[in-house]
């Protein structure tokens, strides 16, 4: 578990990843399962719901995400012409339940804002997916003390995402801290 007390205490900005650092990255994907295999089971009336969603959950758990889908199209005899529904999913699902921040993080960073720091989210993976997930937490009142940025979307533009922060808040490097996963 983070806490701000493992933190050097000279830093002025704490970048953190998104995924896997603030809240666990399974718990958005899951319910991306879940309500594709809703769709599908009132598209198509079969697989049942609860056997999708529980083979997504084991093949996310023992393989990974990768070849998730058409895994379970194999398994379960679906039309890949859903694919595109699934991709959907990912970047403009709305989620049945808030996305909750890992065991300690709310503490750590109402402690950064406490201590007058700046906090900056920096994550990679599709911006618009990211900013999905972002949406979708429990942030309360610290909603309005992040700064958001894509590594996607800075590398692009052929920009080093730290450098750019940096030179966006007006500090030396040795000034931030990055935890990534």
């Amino acid at each position: 578990m983070l806490r701000y007390q493992d933190f050097p205490t000279d830093k002025k900005v704490f970048i953190f990843e998104l995924d896997d650092v603030i809240y666990p990255k399974r718990d958005y994907l899951l319910q991306v399962y879940y309500l594709f295999a809703n769709f599908l089971e009132f598209t198509e009336t079969f697989p049942p719901q609860a056997d999708l969603v529980t083979f997504f959950k084991n093949h996310l758990d023992s393989q990974g995400e990768d070849m998730i889908f058409e895994h379970a199209a194999e398994v379960f005899h679906f039309d890949l012409k859903y694919k595109e529904h699934f991709e959907r999913l990912f970047v403009n699902a709305v989620l049945p339940v808030k996305l909750l921040m890992k065991d300690g993080i709310p503490e750590l960073l109402t402690a950064i804002v406490n201590a007058d720091k700046q906090i900056c989210i920096l994550t990679k993976g599709n911006p618009l997916m990211q900013l999905n997930k972002i949406k979708h937490m429990e942030w309360g009142p610290l909603a309005s003390k992040l700064k958001v940025y894509f590594v996607d979307e800075l590398k692009f533009r052929n920009l080093e995402p730290l450098d750019y922060i940096a030179d966006e808040l007006q500090i030396a490097k040795n000034d931030f801290i990055y935890q990534d996963c």
